[in-house]
């Protein structure tokens, strides 16, 4: 690999001086390399998962009059899914309501009967038979208003759970019910996986974990987009594949729209421990016959120089190439049409 490398700036150098001599100054934006102690990783294949899923289910039953929702929406916590038809509910809670007024009317005059009746009772001018039944008529009175106002409250929280919002946060995963169907009390109507609970699984071998820590951030990339994002090593599956000892890492991700369970991603998961590296933005990485290069300066003119790359680290890289040293530019726009020898004009440093 060495030896390659050094062939490789050789022919570069010799090959292509003629053709930059002839070239016009380029504009370009530099970044400079840093030093930096990480550890060497490796790209392992994982797949994403909702690790909260709720399965949605009505508490009363009824017919299904509306659905606000198609598989893959997403939706917000409160968010209205499905919606059953009250309209009997709704003349039982008038009727309810009825009773209330009726044993409020009730209440009044068996209360002044009863207070009537009692000051007679005091002064001897009834028997005690006739104050116990007014009084007997006045508590019941009241226990009537009672019994009527909880059963209203109970038709009235039927009808708050005849509208079957969303838990959380989520993505519709799949619909089981549509309008005009009955459902029954307990029955699966949808199924959500929570936004916030996006999960990686990716078997890694056993020999590796003494090399991961839970917390540590790791690069990924979203395979169908090839987006480039940075997961958490949250935990560790607690049992391992009984054929190939392999371990399940959990990594979490941030919330993205137009994902679906069971896509696959790329994890960069640590092999090794760690080394001071050159870290530079991966922006100057290019391809030159298949090799990845970057462009550095050297006396106002691109020189081209080979990269090994051990590890990702987010928008940089790590390589242990020995040409390369502290503070050395890098060239990080405007290197996708330079030549070697080229000469250029720094604009910008990043």
């Amino acid at each position: 690999m060495r030896v390659f490398q050094a062939l490789l700036i050789l022919a570069i150098i010799n090959g292509s001086m003629v053709y930059a001599r002839e070239q016009p100054p380029a504009r370009v934006v530099i970044s400079k390399i840093v030093f930096q102690k990480v550890a060497q990783n490796r790209s392992f294949i994982g797949t994403l998962y909702y690790e909260r899923i709720s399965h949605v289910s009505s508490e009363v039953s009824g017919l299904v009059t509306q659905i606000d929702v198609r598989d893959g929406d997403q939706i917000q916590k409160g968010t209205p899914l499905v919606y059953l038809n009250t309209e009997i509910l709704e003349k039982e809670i008038l009727i309810r309501k009825n009773q209330i007024d009726q044993a409020e009317l009730h209440i009044n005059h068996s209360k002044k009967n009863y207070q009537r009746m009692e000051s007679l009772y005091k002064k001897g001018g009834i028997s005690e038979k006739g104050y116990d039944d007014a009084r007997f008529v006045y508590q019941e009175a009241l226990l009537k208003k009672v019994s009527a106002r909880t059963i209203l409250e109970k038709l009235l929280i039927q009808k708050r759970k005849s509208v079957i919002n969303a838990p959380f946060d989520g993505i519709i995963l799949e619909k089981n019910v549509d309008s005009g169907d009955w459902v029954q009390q307990g029955k699966q109507l949808i199924s959500i996986g929570s936004v916030n609970d996006l999960f990686i699984k990716v078997p890694v071998a056993e020999t590796l974990l003494k090399f991961v820590v839970v917390g540590q951030k790791v690069p990924v990339i979203i395979n169908a987009y090839n987006k480039e994002l940075t997961g958490i090593i949250d935990n560790l599956s607690p049992i391992a594949d009984e054929k190939t000892k392999n371990i399940f890492l959990k990594i979490r991700i941030p919330m993205l729209t137009k994902v679906a369970q069971n896509m696959s991603a790329t994890v960069f998961i640590p092999t090794g421990n760690g080394q001071k590296m050159a870290m530079i933005p991966r922006d100057a990485v290019i391809k030159f016959q298949g090799n990845d290069v970057v462009y550095t300066i050297k006396e106002e003119k691109a020189a081209m120089l080979p990269v090994n790359i051990v590890t990702y680290l987010g928008n940089t890289i790590g390589v242990d190439n020995e040409h390369f040293i502290e503070g050395m530019p890098v060239i990080v726009e405007g290197n996708e049409r330079l030549r070697p020898g080229q000469s250029v004009t720094i604009v910008g440093e990043k």
